[in-house]
């Protein structure tokens, strides 16, 4: 009935991340000041899954996965307008314009998720089942009027977005990270382990790739001690970034990354690609979940193992979570200085702690002197970074290992942040400020790299405004 233009007859298929169009993205519109969110009502929903359902009825998916986005979006539009006129649909040429744009989003992108992920000010996409999703802009949780037109319109969207990557979610595998295009990065959790339907979480991926510059000026960090974490990023410091769940590690790994020297070999290992190096001799690698059988698992260790077989000059490991954690000490204490990790932890003093526990749950019987020295003579700086209670981000300390005292391991703070109030719209004040220490262990390294004399102007700077 619908099917009148060249190469599109009836079909009977279903929207599935097979069929669904791999690359084809409907533009979103100029989202940088977000317009309003609007609200629909359960008439219109009942009238979209009545368009929807004709126009799959109608339309030929293999044919259409064919053609370029601008293409397929007309080719939606005449059939939706023929559908509209022939099913004697009320409506303004408006509502019909927004109706359009949420259909081709289903059949082409990634349905009521399109409007979230062109605003830039948003963070976090959290979607709880179809019916409820929520967003975080600056900091704070918001719930939002998006739904799906149900759970299997939302595992749809879910197995479209994994695929891309190469992976699945089903009941046999309920539990996938994944990436989307840009970089954002996805995890779901699937029923029967969700229950009431998929959890979805998308943390978003910043278009503009933010420096320690901007992060000075959002105040996360001093102008001081940006310029010492520049200088330690130059004169390849081993590097661990801890922190809480979005307290901003992955952003401030990237920032950190900024300062590696572009003849530098760097070689990444993430679970889910999202770094952004600007180097251009890096090679980008990420683990594999294991197929239907169960076989062909590659994990962050398999990894972290070849990379020293490839010629590395830094390794970068995305997310240190396991007994990964080994192979990277070894690397940072074999030759591979200025190597890099992030893990969760609260402070410098439990970062260390948790470095220790994951070797030893990692199975290796080592004794546990033996093992935090490793630590000390491979981790050289502990940056540790925050989120508020106001949402807020900082940087709340710069800490060095400087070796260890019988069987205890010795660090000393270069930089503390301190919360000193809070201001009538419950916004947090405080202050980054210099612990004094006048020569931090890597001294002698920065003397090396000629970086003596900017590393002293830095510290004689930050302790002057310390002490004001």
């Amino acid at each position: 009935m619908f099917g009148k233009r060249a190469g599109f007859g009836t079909s009977t298929s279903a929207v599935s991340p097979v069929e669904a169009p791999k690359e084809v993205r409907v533009a979103p519109q100029e989202a940088s000041a977000p317009a309003p969110e609007k609200r629909r009502t359960e008439e219109y929903y009942l009238t979209k899954g009545m368009i929807f359902g004709a126009l799959i009825e109608a339309i030929d998916l293999a044919q259409l996965s064919k053609l370029d986005a601008d293409s397929a979006r007309e080719e939606i539009r005449d059939i939706v307008n023929e559908i509209v006129s022939i099913k004697n649909v009320v409506m303004s040429i408006s509502e019909q314009e927004e109706l359009l744009d949420d259909i081709c989003n289903d059949v082409l992108g990634y349905g009521p998720l399109e409007p979230l992920l062109a605003r830039d000010d948003i963070a976090d996409i959290m979607v709880n089942g179809a019916t409820k999703t929520y967003i975080e802009v600056n900091g704070k949780i918001q719930l939002t009027s998006i739904r799906f037109r149900d759970n299997q319109q939302l595992m749809n969207i879910c197995q479209r977005i994994v695929s891309q990557v190469g992976r699945r979610v089903d009941e046999t595998s309920p539990i996938c990270d994944a990436r989307l295009p840009d970089g954002s990065r996805v995890n779901v959790i699937a029923p029967p382990l969700a229950i009431d339907g998929a959890a979805l979480t998308i943390r978003k991926f910043k278009k503009d790739k933010l420096t320690l510059d901007q992060l000075t000026k959002f105040g996360a960090i001093s102008p001081e001690g940006a310029e010492i974490l520049k200088i330690i990023g130059r004169v390849r410091c081993n590097i661990i970034i801890s922190g809480g769940t979005g307290s901003g590690k992955t952003t401030l790994l990237n920032c950190m990354t900024n300062y590696i020297d572009l003849d530098e070999r760097v070689i990444t290992c993430e679970d889910s690609a999202e770094l952004q190096l600007q180097g251009p001799h890096t090679v980008r690698l990420e683990t594999r979940p294991p197929n239907l059988e169960g076989t062909g698992a590659i994990t962050m260790r398999d990894l972290v193992k070849n990379c020293l077989r490839m010629r590395p000059e830094r390794i970068i490991v995305g997310e240190v979570r396991g007994p990964e954690a080994f192979d990277l000490l070894q690397a940072m204490n074999t030759g591979h200085d200025g190597s890099m990790g992030t893990l969760h932890a609260n402070s410098p003093r439990e970062a260390l702690s948790r470095i220790e526990s994951m070797i030893t749950m990692g199975g290796f019987t080592l004794p546990a002197k033996t093992i935090r020295e490793m630590i000390c003579a491979s981790v050289d700086i502990i940056i540790q970074a925050a989120r508020l209670r106001d949402g807020s981000r900082r940087i709340t300390h710069i800490t060095e290992v400087l070796g260890l005292e019988g069987d205890t391991l010795i660090t000393q703070d270069l930089f503390l942040y301190e919360i000193t109030g809070e201001d009538a719209q419950g916004k947090l004040k405080g202050r980054h400020r210099s612990t004094g220490i006048g020569r931090p262990r890597f001294w002698d390294r920065a003397r090396y790299y000629n970086e003596e004399a900017r590393l002293a102007a830095a510290l004689d700077a930050s302790e002057a405004k310390s002490a004001e």
